[in-house]
């Protein structure tokens, strides 16, 4: 093999390191993790003081809010960790015994179908808090419930053809 011309050879270092324009974008995810961590708290101290008068519905309501909160942190996570390790560089913690398992681990398939099935978890804990307002004052019109179903709809089908797709490819390589 001959050598490469230099100028090829230096865009394609500057290609290379271009991955790094990414970091500031999931140092801002980290700061959105944290407004998400100051929303969580906000609702939990808002409606602490008055659980002893809450209705059941109202607490189930609540709750279906703290978890549609922590999904969407579950989720902010694995996309931080997982895109700056598939993207920018990994993550040097080999030391650090409470590294989730599942760290270094996820390609971006992975991280495709864990994406779709935190969005259809987190649309499905939206659709459910709707469902508890049907036939009150201030609920849900049964044209926007019938959107938001829809909308769930077309989620969780695209979470399973994004599997499909991926187990068709990984079927088609161990055929090779």
């Amino acid at each position: 093999m001959g050598k490469e011309n230099p100028v090829e050879q230096g865009f394609e270092k500057l290609l290379f390191a271009s991955r790094w324009l990414l970091a500031p974008i999931y140092l801002g995810l980290v700061a959105a993790l944290g407004l998400l961590v100051v929303v969580f708290l906000r609702e939990l101290f808002h409606y602490l003081p008055m659980a002893l008068e809450m209705s059941d519905e109202k607490v189930i309501l609540l709750i279906l809010s703290l978890i549609d909160l922590a999904l969407a942190g579950n989720l902010l996570l694995i996309v931080i960790f997982s895109g700056y390790e598939n993207f920018v560089s990994k993550l040097d913690l080999d030391d650090e015994s409470d590294r989730p398992d599942w760290m270094g681990k996820i390609d971006f398939s992975g991280l495709k179908i864990k994406l779709i099935a935190s969005i259809v978890a987190i649309s499905a804990i939206q659709l459910l808090k709707q469902f508890m307002e049907v036939g009150k004052e201030a609920g849900v019109s049964p044209v926007e419930l019938r959107w938001l179903i829809a909308l769930h709809l077309t989620f969780v089908f695209s979470g399973v053809m994004m599997a499909v797709m991926d187990w068709l490819k990984a079927r088609s390589k161990s055929c090779d």
